[in-house]
């Protein structure tokens, strides 16, 4: 969500940033799904103004279904001494 704080800042931080000058640099923030996600979602509603995709990324990122996976293999990805370092690194 730092995204979001961060967009959100610019609009306070710099009076003169046009709401068109954030959503065309949106693809640049995304990586990964998230890229794949954005330009899905570009193709099928065309342009939309920072409070939709604000939305829209609330929606896709901050619900149960996307954090809980994260969350739980972030629990149980602990060291062991039994296990070799090296190899728990790398992985």
């Amino acid at each position: 969500m730092e995204l979001i704080y961060y967009i959100d800042r610019l609009f306070i931080d710099v009076p003169s940033i046009t709401d068109y000058w954030i959503t065309a640099r949106l693809n640049t923030a995304f990586k990964g799904h998230a890229s794949i996600w954005y330009t899905e979602m570009k193709e099928i509603n065309g342009r939309r103004n920072w409070p939709w995709w604000k939305l829209q990324i609330i929606q896709k990122y901050s619900n149960r279904t996307w954090i809980w996976p994260r969350t739980m293999s972030f629990e149980n990805d602990k060291y062991s001494v039994d296990k070799d370092p090296y190899e728990w690194c790398l992985r």
